[in-house]
Parts: structure tokens; sequence; C-alpha cells
């Protein structure tokens, strides 16, 4: 018998890379069963695989669902973030320290990557509780406070999230491209945005922009909470002020950027 009439047996390797590839077009995150379902796995084989990946950082979990980790984007970006968003770092990390102080809530410094936020830095309260963001880590921006601010100043970007198939992190996330839109417009003309359970039960959030010279914002600032304790109007006049400070610094640090 040839060597070639022997059937191929696929190791751990062709398995993993059949599971990366599931995730190519679906950036919002897959369930263990749809993930074995695409890719011709297992579910036992396909839940050994995720928990490996998430654990070398190819994937992150939040919850029952995964999606592509760090590692992905750093290793074709060549860094962690673009010389805009160390910029951004650099001059916003002190506002998000004093919003951090002044509330005493978990506060969260992102910015949008296409149809993601990339979280630059995040402050912990005291009364800490598990949350599904990491520095350096990214998440859907339609379904958390600081991506639907941000994707309310941008177009071209919103216009692309309105376009795709919108999963259900919880059951409170938006999933009607409708309603999603006239949040994403009404949060654009009070300047605001929140996230109430939308990717994490339990966990709510308000979120503001942060602007350089340019029409669209640069970052955001979030306070997030138990949705228990969420009192969005006891922070907001807190949160919009130092994102006003926050811009002014921005423009500030864009100036000396461009005439040194």
């Amino acid at each position: 018998m040839s060597e070639g009439s022997h059937p191929k047996v696929r190791g751990s390797l062709e398995k993993s890379i059949d599971i990366i590839k599931v995730f190519r077009d679906t950036p919002h995150g897959l369930g263990v069963s749809e993930v074995a379902r695409r890719s011709g796995i297992p579910k036992s084989t396909a839940h050994r695989i995720l928990a490996i990946m998430v654990q070398e950082e190819l994937l992150e979990r939040t919850g029952n669902t995964y999606r592509l980790g760090p590692l992905p984007f750093e290793l074709v970006s060549g860094s962690n973030l673009s010389s805009q968003a160390r910029l951004a770092a650099e001059t916003l990390t002190p506002f998000l320290a004093a919003l951090f102080e002044q509330s005493r809530k978990t506060v969260h410094l992102a910015y949008l990557s296409g149809t993601e936020v990339v979280y630059i830095n995040k402050l912990f309260s005291f009364s800490r509780f598990s949350l599904p963001s990491r520095i350096g880590g990214r998440a859907p921006a339609y379904c958390t406070g600081v991506g639907k601010i941000l994707l309310a100043y941008s177009d071209y970007w919103r216009s692309q999230v309105l376009t795709q198939e919108l999963a259900a992190w919880t059951p409170h996330t938006i999933t009607n491209t409708d309603q999603l839109e006239k949040e994403l417009i009404e949060a654009k003309l009070r300047g605001y945005a929140c996230d109430n359970e939308e990717i994490q039960s339990g966990l709510s959030c308000i979120a503001a922009p942060v602007f350089g010279h340019g029409p669209e914002p640069v970052a955001a600032f979030s306070v997030s909470t138990n949705t228990a304790e969420f009192r969005p109007d006891k922070v907001l006049p807190l949160l919009l002020k130092v994102c006003q400070s926050a811009s002014r610094a921005m423009r500030d640090s864009e100036n000396r950027l461009r005439h040194p």
C-alpha cells in the first residue's frame, strides 16, 4: 500500500490551527459547541485545546464565549501599542489615576481598533470583582461602554459593526442593529455611553470620550462597578470633567509631537 493511500492522522497542531481558523471571520466569539461544529473536531477535544489556547493567550474566554486573544494581534503588529496609542497611554494614564482616586471605582482607558476596543490601562477598586477586561486585551466595541462611545463618533467603524451579526455575550447584549444604532446616536448627542450588563452579567459602566485635535476621540475612559451599585448620575460629572482635562492635555501632547 502506498504512503498516499493511508488516511491522514491529524495531530493536535493541525486541530489547533483548524480552531484558530474558525475565529478568523468571527471577531465576537464562539462557544465550545460552535467551535467543535465549525472545525469538525469532537467537543471534548475542542474543549481541551481551547483551554490550552486560553492559557497561552492565543484565545480569551469570557463566560462560555471564546475569541482571539492578544498574542495573535501582538505577533502581527510587532508591538502592543501603536504610536498614537502609546502617546495616549503616556498622556492619559495620570488622568485615569485621578479618576480612580476620586471615584474609588474600577476605571479603564481604551481606544478603538477596528470594530474592537483595546484596553491601554485599568485600575481596580478596593471591592474588586471579576472583569472580562485586561491591559492589552480586546473586546467587541458594540457591547462595552468605551466601545459604544468611540463607535458613536466613528462613522466608518460604526457602519461596519451595524452590518455584522452581533453575538449575545449576555441576555442584556444589544444584538438588534437598529436598536444599537439608535443608542449610538443618543450616546453621541449626550456625550457618554453606558454598558448595562452587556458584556458580563452583573457588571455595568459609564464611558466618555477623550479628544485630541481630530473630530474623532483618541480614547475613552470608563467607570465600572457591579450593577447593584451602579449610579451613573453620581459619577458622570466627575467623568466628564476628567475627560475635558484629559482632552486638553492630549492636544498639548499632539502639539509637542508636531512641533518639538
